[in-house]
């Protein structure tokens, strides 16, 4: 008996090490898919390569200068933002799927290459010492069933070696949704929300699934710096235009 319930799990092992391999391409079905995605669809994805240095934000064309006017003007309080995508066609569709419907196929070929980049531009100096997932007020969470930063940055850290500070940060209250909210109203939505619960590190990096206006990652720096980091970058799937 023993000796089956062994095989079947490896068989179980099997196919879902295959599942997440193989299988459709989640946006177009092809059976040419690697991690979900074929390799026509991945060529396809919006890549942000003409990008603000510092907030990841799309530039409208490639330049000397290589920071936006906000960032030249009101540094923020973390250092560089890693993030690959523009929040386009069909990485919008991909995550809004994975966010709002929990359908977390369409966040497994994100994930896989998002972790791939990763690895390919930090040196082993450069990564942070906890990955600190953008916190979900515990309504929202309840509503929704699960905290879509707390998903990519357990990924991440299993992926990279990296800790994840679960618990490191709280939202104190609930507040209006960000999306629809213009940068200003955003700004004001989040004044005083983050609380810092343990020790900070001095290298870190805030998790998150898309980063709009930049008002959260900003807000959530802002606590961070106060708490004694220094190195604060910032990790997302995607980047709106502006």
């Amino acid at each position: 008996m023993i000796n089956r319930l062994k095989a079947l799990s490896t068989l179980l092992d099997y196919l879902v090490n295959r599942e997440a391999t193989t299988g459709r391409c989640v946006t177009c079905l092809s059976k040419q898919a690697l991690q979900g995605l074929c390799p026509p669809c991945r060529a396809d994805l919006p890549h942000n390569r003409l990008r603000c240095e510092t907030c990841a934000l799309p530039l409208p064309f490639d330049g000397p200068v290589k920071h936006c006017g906000e960032c030249l003007t009101q540094p923020p309080p973390f250092t560089r933002s890693l993030i690959p995508w523009r929040y386009q066609f069909p990485v919008d569709s991909m995550i809004g799927r994975y966010k709002y419907l929990g359908q977390r196929k369409f966040a497994r070929p994100l994930l896989a290459d998002f972790s791939d980049y990763l690895e390919n531009t930090l040196a082993d100096s450069e990564l942070p010492e906890l990955l600190i997932p953008a916190p979900m007020h515990w309504q929202r969470r309840w509503r929704r069933g699960f905290n879509q930063s707390q998903d990519i940055a357990e990924y991440l850290g299993q992926r990279l070696g990296v800790p994840v500070g679960s618990r490191a940060v709280q939202r104190k209250r609930n507040v209006r949704a960000q999306r629809g909210l213009n940068r200003e109203a955003r700004l004001s939505n989040l004044r005083l929300v983050f609380e810092v619960c343990e020790p900070i590190p001095e290298r870190v990096a805030i998790i998150d699934d898309v980063v709009t206006t930049g008002a959260t990652t900003r807000a959530l720096a802002k606590a961070l710096s106060e708490a004694g980091a220094r190195d604060i970058q910032i990790w997302a799937l995607a980047r709106t235009p502006g």
